[in-house]
């Protein structure tokens, strides 16, 4: 197996965006843009401004992550900024949920849903053929570099049982605490897709050389998983 990956736009230097960029649109599967509103998280990332300058230099889906207390004020923001993939919180649209995700689908852009750490996988099971990606936090939101909550190993799982039981398509992505300590249990457990953060950026400050370095990271954890089936 092989797993697709997404950099995550909190860990890019602000200063070398540019050239990062073109690095990653290169070897990279998705971007993954975080938005932060500095209420359902404690801190602020990515403006509309920032959004769409990522998204006007790549050739490669980005999705844009919702972290935000309202995320019906942000859809028709980011969906004209370029974004191929919105992404809201579970725990922010359990009132309107098929409306913002029919609305999601009117703007022309795939729907994302994620959940926290402590918001069980039943909580999505109403909608979650509705969906083509499920993000499973794997740290609290708000910080890159964050210890993995190990619950999440659990909730991987019913996701990917789940999936293969009633023959549903969603992507199955992992956001925090993608590294060389974790591949091997993700994978285990059903993961298809991760959040590059801490785990790419902190390699090596020469994003090529960090790539490198992840890729054969990540080879020899997949050369086990294979191993083990």
């Amino acid at each position: 197996m092989a797993f697709l990956l997404s950099d995550s736009s909190m860990c890019l230097d602000l200063l070398h965006v540019a050239d990062q960029m073109k690095v990653l649109d290169r070897e990279m599967d998705y971007h993954h843009a975080d938005v932060m509103d500095g209420h359902y998280c404690p801190i602020i990332t990515l403006s509309p401004d920032l959004g769409k300058a990522l998204c006007s230099v790549s050739e490669k889906p980005v999705e844009v992550h919702l972290m935000v207390e309202k995320p019906a004020q942000w859809l028709e923001i980011f969906a004209k900024a370029g974004a191929s993939m919105l992404t809201m919180h579970a725990e922010t649209i359990n009132t309107n949920a098929f409306r913002l995700i029919r609305q999601v689908r009117s703007l022309g852009c795939k729907v994302g849903i994620a959940i926290n750490p402590a918001t069980p996988f039943e909580y999505v099971s109403q909608y979650i053929d509705e969906i083509d990606r499920l993000v499973l936090m794997a740290v609290d939101v708000g910080y890159s570099g964050q210890a993995m909550v190990p619950q999440v190993v659990k909730k991987i799982r019913q996701a990917a049982d789940y999936k293969k039981a009633h023959g549903l398509s969603y992507e199955i992505m992992v956001d925090g605490c993608c590294n060389n300590q974790t591949y091997e249990l993700y994978g285990r457990a059903g993961a298809e897709v991760l959040v590059m953060g801490s785990g790419l950026f902190g390699l090596d400050p020469d994003i090529s050389k960090a790539i490198e370095i992840m890729r054969a990271q990540q080879a020899q954890a997949c050369k086990k998983l294979a191993q083990a089936e």
